[in-house]
């Protein structure tokens, strides 16, 4: 296959980014991501402006869990979840869509839902502790790529397989 034939996005280094289902206000939760099978993300503290808790909820059994990045568990937490968590999924909704974070977590909510807390409303949630560390890293590298120079040039740690090898 030449170059004329490649499809744009393979002749690029960059990934394409899916714009929000709505805009958000990072300020309250300035990270939320679907991964590791997980709702997770980085929330702030209400009280504490040096203070961010690292809460997730599983999709595969529902467990969730909240704690402080420095591993202290949140005082909120409840049966069904804490403020956090709410917080957390009310922002899933508005970064991706009360339909792809339904899907996601495999929850079964009305078609009229439009929050967050509607979804945590639709699983029965447990809490199990659990580490936030691995979410609160990747929250920090995103932080660390917002300090980089802008660039077209592709970054070397992203770079993962060798130019011109095959991968074996």
């Amino acid at each position: 296959m030449n170059a004329a034939q490649t499809p744009p996005w393979e002749q690029r280094s960059t990934a394409r980014v899916l714009s929000p289902a709505r805009p958000r206000k990072l300020a309250k939760v300035p990270f939320v991501e679907l991964a590791d099978g997980r709702l997770q993300g980085v929330v702030s503290s209400g009280s504490d402006i040096e203070r961010v808790y690292v809460s997730s909820l599983t999709a595969k059994d529902y467990s969730f869990h909240c704690s402080t990045n420095n591993n202290r568990p949140c005082g909120g937490i409840r049966s069904g979840g804490c403020n956090h968590l709410r917080a957390l999924a009310d922002e899933a909704v508005l970064q991706y869509g009360i339909a792809r974070v339904a899907r996601y977590l495999r929850a079964d909510v009305a078609d009229s839902a439009t929050t967050g807390g509607e979804v945590l409303s639709a699983v029965n949630a447990w809490h199990q502790p659990s580490a936030g560390a691995p979410v609160f890293s990747r929250f920090l590298r995103h932080l660390a790529y917002l300090e980089l120079p802008a660039s077209t040039e592709p970054l070397a740690e992203l770079q993962w397989f060798p130019a011109g090898g095959a991968v074996r």
